[in-house]
């Protein structure tokens, strides 16, 4: 090998070897610690509930109990120890709920009345305190009588509101049966909430029905049939009860105000009225509100006073009477100001008229 080369690899190797002795030997870098993962503290899930009760009937029903029988729950952790009978009366804001033993059968009497309609539910309750949701209700209307017929009418279905007008909404359905006879209807009117209220009986599949004023929001009509006995039938469906208002009477004048001559500061007009009823007016005094600042100062064929806008005219004692169909001419004379506008009302003995 030449000579320079030799000189070369020496000075190489010389010089790793001092940076070698200066820097030590190579190390690894450190490997991180890894962080552990939180561990959820471990839960109970909570029991299952038990299974609801199913076929939920009615199998006997008396004046002032109604007897129930449903098939028996199963699940849960533990044993189902007993259940609820919830129930209601129809049109009414108060529930009831009577708890019973591990049984599938019950009487209920508390706060059953005859001819009442009621609709019951029942749920299970199990030893670990869980419970089922409620079984699908059933309705049940109770009888008017213990022996003879007991049996009530099918409810009236249909129940719809027909023509509206000033005597009322003219309510109608289709008829219900019974196993001797239907004898009628109660129509009721109800609130929404919890008042109830006979409003009238029918023979026959209509009636006209007046709402009536309450504090319910929803108020509604329904319908129950009844037999000899005195039974009723569970209630129809509900319809809104339309709003229904007693429309003005007929205006029985008409009032034609005319100025006749004006000037700044003063005018002359003449005030007929005419009686469009059909009955006399007998002593007339006719009521005007001026629309401008009018101060009346003299009248003729009838006396005169004011208070304000409003002008009081009075008959004399040859027109005292008006006919029907007929009118009398009264005429005025004023001062104004700022306006001499046209009256903005009129009546007759009280009665509003329409202003010509």
């Amino acid at each position: 090998m030449p000579r320079h080369r030799l000189l070369w690899a020496a000075t190489f190797l010389a010089a790793a070897t001092t940076l070698l002795a200066l820097t030590g030997p190579a190390v690894a870098a450190p490997t991180p610690t890894p962080v552990p993962t939180p561990t959820a503290a471990p839960t109970t899930p909570p029991p299952p509930r038990p299974a609801p009760p199913t076929d939920l009937r009615v199998t006997a029903v008396t004046p002032t109990s109604v007897t129930l029988s449903w098939t028996a729950s199963t699940g849960g952790l533990s044993n189902v120890v007993g259940y609820s009978v919830n129930y209601y009366q129809a049109f009414n804001d108060i529930y009831w709920a009577q708890p019973v033993d591990n049984v599938t059968t019950v009487t209920v009497t508390s706060s059953i009345s005859p001819t009442r309609q009621y609709t019951f539910s029942v749920f299970a309750r199990s030893a670990d305190g869980q419970t089922s949701t409620s079984t699908a209700p059933v309705t049940v209307v109770t009888p008017a009588v213990s022996t003879g017929d007991t049996t009530p009418p099918s409810a009236p279905s249909g129940l719809a509101v027909g023509a509206v007008t000033e005597a009322g909404a003219e309510l109608s359905w289709s008829p219900s049966t019974d196993d001797t006879a239907v004898t009628g209807y109660q129509v009721y009117w109800f609130d929404g909430w919890f008042t109830s209220v006979l409003v009238g009986t029918a023979t026959g599949t209509t009636f006209i029905a007046q709402s009536r004023p309450g504090p319910g929001p929803r108020p509604s009509f329904y319908v129950r049939a009844k037999d000899a006995a005195g039974n009723l039938s569970i209630a129809s469906n509900l319809v809104a009860a339309p709003v229904t208002t007693t429309p003005p009477p007929p205006r029985i004048c008409r009032v034609a105000y005319r100025t006749t001559t004006e000037w700044t500061g003063g005018f002359v007009a003449e005030v007929t009225v005419t009686n469009t009823g059909t009955t006399a007016v007998d002593d007339w005094s006719l009521a005007v509100s001026v629309g401008g600042d009018q101060q009346i100062t003299s009248a003729w064929h009838a006396t005169v006073r004011q208070d304000g806008p409003n002008v009081t005219l009075t008959a004399a004692h040859w027109n005292r009477t008006i006919p029907p169909g007929g009118s009398v001419t009264a005429g005025l004379t004023g001062r104004w100001s700022a306006s001499n506008a046209l009256p903005v009302s009129a009546s007759l003995n009280g009665n509003p008229c329409t202003l010509a």
